[in-house]
């Protein structure tokens, strides 16, 4: 196996496999960001006179090839080589001759993956908020639509008081720019450049960080060349997090979906094709999408504990344990994107019930509207309590079932307008940074 580090000597086979894993497979994810590193790290030489001009020409050249095929999707790590970075450099060696083993001057793998792994999360996370938008979208869209018919809220899974889709599902669309604000503080955090703090303690070269900070794009860079690879593990906790609330949400609605559809409820239905069925019950459909993104989100809310348990006993500097992260923040990203993606989809396809409320088992949903109507009146709210309270005991009460609610963010002012603009103002931190 070709590896950046070969002294002369033969690794043993097995510990050669059991350390390098599924590197090479995970690493096809960072093939890009590790050439865009490269192209800026190779200009930042340059002009600190450690390339010749010429000699940048030719590797911007190569580069800029190898990049096309990392983004084309034709780009691969041969077998025989330990990871994407050997792999370029390989290739620019191959092409090019002993120029392309110049452009490892100032740098270690260590300081090469960290800022392939932010531009990674950078770009990542920034997915994800487009797609945590377009679901905010929907909803905020379906709550509008349905803003005026009317369905049982409940606390302790018992008849409450009266509730309306638009305010269902209006909750979740706000409850999105809680999980957006997560989002915009990971994507603080990845957006920082630790590139020239080589394996931790810096470099003799007369390094430019300020310049590739630039080229890259970041917002400021870790200065500290030590909190640079302390970044590693604090990244992808903190993506996680991110990640994690996301699902929280996600994973909430797609169990209201679950309960909401069953038979018992029949608050909605999905169109029959969103459904699957039973190779025994002959009248099933069921709602396996929002059971399998329920499922997903759990997941996903486990992700933040394992990078917590691979990383809080490591100490400063690098340690191979750190190699592991990938494996798990990687499969993580792809399936909330999708989760994401198969909600924005379920949700404009969702029926409402329209007349929920006319079966009488609803009618204690409005005693707290008659309470209130009492108070209203000039009644003390305590004995308009017991008023009602002692109606329901006795089985006399009849609800009246006008509603009047005005303030802020209640059945009749949903105020999706003004938690549009708490959206726009989030989000626009993310998609201009």
């Amino acid at each position: 196996m070709k590896k950046l580090w070969d002294k002369g000597y033969d690794e043993n086979q097995q510990v050669d496999s059991f350390t390098v894993g599924n590197d090479r497979e995970l690493d096809l994810r960072l093939a890009k960001y590790d050439i865009q590193g490269s192209m800026a790290h190779i200009k930042m030489l340059e002009s600190v006179g450690l390339l010749e001009k010429n000699e940048l020409d030719v590797l911007l050249q190569a580069l800029q090839e190898i990049l096309e095929t990392a983004e084309n999707g034709t780009f691969v790590i041969e077998d025989g080589i330990e990871d994407v970075h050997s792999q370029v450099e390989f290739l620019l060696t191959e092409k090019l001759g002993p120029v392309g083993k110049k452009i490892h001057s100032g740098r270690s793998r260590n300081d090469q993956v960290l800022v392939d792994l932010k531009l990674f999360m950078r770009e990542e996370l920034q997915t994800i908020a487009t797609k945590v938008r377009n679901l905010f979208d929907v909803l905020q869209d379906a709550s509008e639509r349905y803003k005026d018919i009317l369905m049982p809220g409940y606390t302790h899974m018992q008849i409450a008081m009266p509730s309306s889709f638009g305010l269902w599902f209006g909750a979740y669309a706000e409850s999105l720019v809680d999980d957006m604000q997560m989002i915009v503080a990971a994507y603080n955090v990845a957006n920082q450049n630790p590139l020239g703090s080589a394996a931790g303690y810096g470099s003799s070269f007369p390094l430019n960080r300020q310049m590739t900070t630039d080229l890259l794009h970041f917002k400021t860079m870790n200065y500290n060349v030590v909190a640079a690879q302390m970044s590693r593990g604090k990244t992808e906790r903190v993506a996680a997090y991110a990640m994690a609330s996301v699902a929280s949400t996600l994973g909430k609605f797609a169990m209201d979906a679950c309960l909401f559809i069953c038979q018992n409820f029949g608050f909605i239905s999905l169109p029959k094709e969103l459904t699957t069925g039973s190779s025994i019950m002959p009248h099933k459909k069921n709602p396996d999408v929002f059971e399998i993104i329920r499922g997903k989100c759990n997941r996903l809310q486990a992700v933040p504990n394992e990078v917590s348990l691979l990383t809080t006993n490591l100490p400063s500097g690098y340690q191979r344990d750190l190699q592991l992260l990938k494996d798990i923040i990687f499969p993580a990203t792809a399936e909330l994107e999708q989760c994401l993606d198969m909600a924005v989809f379920m949700v404009k396809n969702i029926r409402v019930n329209r007349n929920i409320l006319d079966d009488e088992k609803y009618n204690y949903l409005f005693t707290v509207e008659d309470v209130n109507k009492m108070v209203l009146s000039g009644v003390p709210f305590r004995d308009a309590y017991k008023e009602i309270g002692c109606q329901v005991q006795s089985g006399v009460y009849h609800p009246n079932r006008e509603l009047n609610h005005t303030h802020e963010g209640s059945i009749g002012n949903l105020c999706t307008a003004q938690i549009k603009a708490k959206m726009d103002a989030v989000y626009a931190q993310i998609v201009k940074a």
